[in-house]
């Protein structure tokens, strides 16, 4: 198994203790708490290699001190180099799109993850749409330090389209023990006019004056501008190390950080709150977002930076207060936020893994779906949960089942929520399962699943789905946001949609049609084998959900298609359901409808898509009704014109309706044959196997596959 992590810093970063960039900062606090520190090598062009931060996992690419052409071309040139021979299985690239748009081309196996510390608009390789939306397809992953960062990147562009980014802030880690404090004011930063460091001096002058015990210090430099402003208690570091620095803040009681530049984040304010100081910031950029109780200025002006400071020095209650709370409640910790990372590269290296499991061995499968207990489970009959457990336990795999809704409806929504994520961890930790296999689940915590997979490393996740997922069908939204937290979790996601039709893909996950499945135990009717029918056309509708009764006000297009067909065809019986004061129609009941006609339409919510369908289409065409389907959901994939009925429009299918009303034997006999060849296709052992297969990496296609035209 291939575990090589690349990171590769900017080649103008020096990844040492003394000068240290804010990308090389994130690399060395992150590496040190990483589960996969064994597997990273980091690259970077540092011209003083003395005090490099982490020796034995750092590569140096020495840059020629002549004047060569382009020195981040020869930088590339030589890290492309390092990857030809070695593979890694993730290259990570710091504030450098252009590194990233040029090594993708040559490594098609490899998973990139990018972090963008600054403006992404002024990086190079991001600054246009068209290079950002190629960027979110090449990346498994994008990090930025700040949503400031993120709404910068996705400028111009849907960020609900995309799912693979995530804002991870540079971080801290916490110190056990409240430092003891003295007199000092700390600036911290290029001492520029963009910092607003000559207001903070003009500030701090006229506080040293006032307050003789009070003293002050700049940390950082600035050559290409020269503020100095002279006071005895005023004191210029230079650039310092960061221990120094942490140093400075552990004895200092103020930090202000007046900037005026939209700062990406702004990490001095960070530092200075998790070692217990009162924090003064502008409004700029990530800055807000840097530490949880900061002062805000109004103004980056001097009287404004002199009032808040002058109001901490006065008011030592309010001072000791917000330093306690900036010191016990730091934003964000390095050990948190690197679970996060570890988990995305954990997710990529399982991949890498061959999965290697013998289907002729039994597996252990957990399957968490709606079990409809709640209800009494009226959906039995058109439970597609059920139908796919029922096909895993004749394929002999052993199967262990939670119903999801069922655990959340016994107590309140939180506590609901709590019980299922307990029960969902601990049936985990102890069926040890092979597979989790999820339907409409959407409540499982992000903790939950990272404990499962650093517990269960080989379980694979799967994921199967029918509701709507196209950009303009119904419920869309609702659905998508329902379904966005697992995309970081699960593996593959089998939904009743083509996957081509799927909006808002995750790029990490598999993509698979789901037919709907029928199972001889369930659909055990031949309704074409009788010669009492009391109606003609048979169709039920719950409005999108299992209710029992029709919501009121509820809207649904289907009922003005409805209308319309049953005005157009005077003579023809029609048994609804779900519609006007008819109440939808369950379990036995719904079996005693069906069998009352001989014919029925499959009508779904919003426009046709390819292989969409309400998934009654399979109580219908599998208890022997003949079945009528839009052409537009291409089902004439699968199926001839003499096993199910097509139509193009409400008079089209009006016309076949009568025709087939006044051929009933033919009508009988279709019905059969598409039966027949619906059980041979989507019965639930293929279904099952098929989900099995996909899960687990097997090569082998289903049958219908072989059937499509």
């Amino acid at each position: 198994m291939n575990k090589k992590i690349f990171i590769i810093l900017p080649h103008k970063d020096q990844f040492i203790k003394n000068y240290a960039g804010s990308a090389s900062i994130w690399i060395k606090d992150f590496f040190h708490k990483s589960i996969f520190k064994k597997s990273i090598t980091i690259f970077g062009s540092t011209k003083n290699t003395e005090n490099i931060f982490i020796k034995k996992n750092y590569i140096n690419i020495n840059i020629p001190s002549i004047k060569i052409l382009s020195k981040s071309n020869y930088y590339i040139n030589k890290l492309l180099s390092y990857c030809r021979k070695n593979r890694p299985a993730i290259i990570e690239i710091h504030n450098r799109p252009s590194y990233l748009i040029k090594i993708s081309k040559e490594f098609k196996q490899t998973k990139f993850i990018l972090v963008i510390h600054n403006d992404p608009l002024n990086l190079k390789g991001s600054i246009t749409i068209d290079q950002r939306k190629k960027l979110l397809k090449i990346c498994y992953k994008i990090y930025f330090v700040s949503s400031w960062v993120e709404e910068k990147f996705f400028y111009g562009l849907d960020k609900n389209f995309y799912t693979n980014f995530k804002t991870i802030y540079p971080s801290i880690n916490k110190i056990n023990k409240f430092p003891k404090k003295e007199k000092t004011i700390i600036f911290s930063g290029k001492l520029n006019n963009a910092k607003g460091f000559d207001k903070f001096a003009s500030a701090i002058s006229k506080i040293l004056d006032k307050y003789p015990n009070w003293k002050a210090i700049a940390i950082g430099d600035e050559p290409r501008e020269q503020y100095y402003f002279s006071h005895k208690r005023l004191a210029y570091t230079g650039w310092i190390s960061q221990d120094k620095v942490l140093n400075l803040y552990n004895k200092s009681s103020i930090t202000v950080a007046p900037s005026l530049w939209e700062e990406p984040f702004g990490r001095s304010s960070l530092e200075a709150g998790s070692r217990g100081n009162a924090v003064i910031i502008s409004k700029r950029g990530g800055l807000p977002e840097t530490i949880r109780q900061p002062i805000f200025l109004k103004k980056v002006e001097t009287n404004e930076i002199f009032n808040e400071i002058e109001n901490l020095i006065l008011n030592k209650k309010k001072l000791k207060i917000n330093q306690l709370d900036n010191f016990k409640n730091p934003l964000h910790l390095i050990s948190n936020n690197i679970k996060v990372m570890d988990s995305h590269r954990n997710n990529i290296l399982i991949k890498e893994k061959k999965i290697n499991i013998n289907l002729n061995k039994k597996l252990k499968v957990l399957h968490v779906y709606n079990r409809a207990e709640k209800i009494g489970g009226r959906i039995y009959f058109i439970s597609t949960g059920k139908k796919i457990e029922n096909g895993l336990i004749r394929l002999g795999h052993d199967v262990e089942g939670i119903s999801d809704r069922d655990i959340l409806s016994y107590s309140s929504k939180l506590k609901g929520k709590t019980l299922l994520n307990k029960i969902f961890l601990e049936k985990t930790l102890y069926y040890r399962p092979d597979l989790i296999l999820m339907g409409h689940v959407n409540t499982i915590e992000d903790s939950t699943f990272d404990k499962i997979k650093n517990t269960s490393k080989h379980t694979i996740f799967s994921q199967w789905y029918e509701d709507n997922l196209t950009i303009n069908g119904p419920d869309f939204n609702k659905n998508y946001l329902n379904l966005k937290t697992n995309f970081e979790h699960i593996d593959n996601f089998f939904i009743s949609t083509h996957p081509d039709d799927v909006s808002k893909k995750s790029s990490r996950i598999r993509y698979h049609f789901l037919p709907t499945p029928v199972d001889r135990n369930i659909e055990k009717l031949n309704i074409y084998n009788s010669n009492d029918y009391a109606y003609d056309v048979f169709f039920a509708m719950s409005h999108g959900v299992n209710r029992g009764k029709i919501k009121t006000g509820k809207k649904d297009e289907r009922e003005n298609f409805i209308k319309e067909l049953i005005s157009l065809n005077k003579d023809i019986k029609f048994d609804i359901y779900g519609f006007k004061d008819r109440n939808p129609v369950w379990s036995e009941s719904f079996y005693s409808a069906i069998s009352r006609s001989y014919m029925a339409v499959n009508l779904n919510r919003g426009k046709p898509k390819k292989y969409s369908s309400s998934n009654r289409i399979g109580s219908l065409i599998g208890n022997g009704l003949l079945t009528f389907i839009d052409y537009k959901k291409k089902f004439d994939h699968f199926f001839n014109a003499d096993e199910i009925i097509f139509y193009d429009n409400k008079y089209d299918l009006s016309d076949k309706i009568n025709y087939y009303k006044h051929n009933l034997h033919l009508a009988k006999k279709i019905a059969k044959k598409g039966q027949d060849k619906y059980f041979k296709l989507f019965n639930e052992i293929e279904v099952a196997k098929y989900i099995i297969n996909e899960s687990v990496g097997n090569a082998n296609k289903p049958i219908w596959d072989r059937y499509l035209k």
